[in-house]
């Protein structure tokens, strides 16, 4: 697979909890909301950058239960119909960073864990 991020590569992805994925992720989604106005080229590439973590997020075989598989082919679908079609679910930039917002908080508990472990 060719990824657009040219430092990342799966073993790196896949070596990050299932927590600091969906931060990232976020991340590229937050920058694709971001730049929706402002410069559509760049809003394209954060989604396609997003498009591409999440995929790898799916292809992580930590992230296999059934539960948490379903919830990540689902947001896919989600995000697309936001971001490229007909929005019939419903969702906004406010929804979105709120969804988001909370694994980047449960990423940050988990590395103060860690921290506080060594």
């Amino acid at each position: 697979m060719t990824l657009l991020n040219e430092n990342l590569t799966e073993e790196r992805w896949f070596k990050l909890s299932f927590f600091s994925q969906m931060a990232n992720l976020g991340s590229e989604v937050s920058r694709t909301i971001q730049w929706k106005i402002k410069d559509p080229k760049r809003s394209s590439h954060a989604f396609e950058s997003a498009l591409e973590l999440l995929d790898l997020t799916i292809a992580d075989s930590k992230n296999n239960e059934r539960s948490k598989l379903s919830e990540l082919c689902r947001l896919r679908e989600v995000l697309a119909d936001y971001f490229c079609f007909d929005n019939i679910y419903g969702s906004n930039d406010e929804k979105w960073n709120s969804y988001f917002y909370a694994f980047n908080y449960a990423a940050n508990l988990n590395s103060e864990a860690c921290i506080a472990q060594k």
